[in-house]
């Protein structure tokens, strides 16, 4: 039996094991959500070694009332297991994520009396009751919801977006493989989330590379990288450097300063499209880099960013550069794009209330 054990659970063990160790030494991640990696990996641990003894009393027969319980744990643990997954991975998920899975837990036991969810019949075999694809559409929710959350925080870029949609192809591999493997599709459950989730966690710290830590948007090194390497899909560049911050941080704290500065942030990821990419260059100064866009899209992009952060009580100075298809490099764009925004900043501290702060 321990033979068996180790040769159905290797793999998972192996990724699991790496995934402790990496886990161990980054530097990336806050201990919170570290704390929670770790949690999530143990039930993972835990949940296949349910599998494990279920299928095992399935072999040898009988057991009834044992094979229920374990059902009944297979059958809950699984949405609380995606769940789990959203609030480690998802940011400022409330708990309260967990109340539709908790919901599922409590029919699940109700069913290893009565069936509703799932009962065994004469022969030992499965009997799905009146709420027999609830988990499954359980499953369903959890894994739209995850895949929606990461993607409205992502900044669209294909390298957020495939891990994204390799968790995706996994969950719904989930609620596809059990009707055409049956019962044995759990014995692989659990490998498929682990190995899932180690690919989306290394090409999450592969990003944290490339991202501001404060803002969360991509950094001065990404810029260089970008340009360098799609000079010429890139036909429009956008200057945007905040109003007051020296002020801020002198009056209120660089605490109060690096919240007006993730505001800001958050304003021109809303603001973006999947063409624009946002840049923090350093301290208030920003770029928002547009492939194939029209001079149209690039109006519409500063109004739009003017019109969120007008929602804030900060202010920023914007100007922007275009070419069509003129010989315009890089350089010139960021110059043209940096004159017209000291002119937006000079007219807005040229205006009564708004005293230019020097320290």
């Amino acid at each position: 039996m321990i033979r068996e054990l180790i040769v159905q659970n290797w793999a998972n063990l192996l990724v699991l094991l790496a995934f402790v160790v990496l886990l161990r030494t980054t530097v990336f991640l806050d201990n919170r959500t570290i704390l929670r990696m770790y949690a999530l990996i143990l039930i993972l641990f835990i949940f296949s070694m349910i599998v494990y003894a279920e299928f095992s009393l399935t072999e040898m027969g009988g057991f009834t009332e044992a094979r229920l319980i374990l059902m009944a744990i297979r059958y809950s643990a699984t949405p609380l297991v995606v769940a789990f997954i959203i609030y480690t991975l998802a940011k400022d998920v409330p708990w309260y994520v967990f109340v539709p899975a908790i919901v599922l837990v409590i029919l699940d036991i109700i069913s290893i009396f009565n069936g509703i969810v799932f009962s065994l019949g004469d022969d030992g075999k499965l009997e799905r009751g009146p709420l027999g694809y609830l988990p499954y559409i359980m499953v369903g929710f959890y894994s739209v919801m995850l895949v929606y959350l990461l993607l409205k925080r992502s900044s669209r870029r294909p390298a957020e977006i495939f891990p994204i949609g390799f968790l995706c192809f996994a969950f719904a591999s989930g609620l596809v493989l059990p009707f055409i493997l049956g019962q044995d599709y759990s014995k692989i459950f659990c490998v498929t989330i682990t190995i899932a989730l180690f690919v989306y966690y290394v090409f999450s710290i592969l990003q944290l590379t490339e991202k501001d830590s404060l803002t969360g948007l991509l950094n001065r090194q990404s810029f260089y990288a970008s340009v360098k390497n799609a000079p010429k899909e890139i036909n429009a560049l956008v200057s945007i450097d905040m109003n007051g911050l020296k002020e801020i941080n002198d009056t209120e704290g660089h605490t109060a300063g690096d919240v007006a500065l993730e505001t800001l942030a958050d304003c021109f990821i809303k603001a973006a499209s999947s063409k624009d990419f946002v840049y923090r260059l350093g301290g208030d100064e920003f770029v928002i880099l547009c492939r194939k866009s029209t001079e149209a899209e690039v109006k519409s992009l500063i109004e739009c960013i003017r019109s969120k952060v007008s929602e804030t009580r900060y202010h920023c100075a914007i100007g922007y550069s275009y070419r069509p298809n003129g010989p315009k490099n890089i350089d010139d764009m960021t110059r043209e794009s940096d004159e017209m925004m000291y002119k937006d900043k000079m007219e807005y501290y040229s205006k009564p209330g708004n005293k230019r702060y020097r320290g």
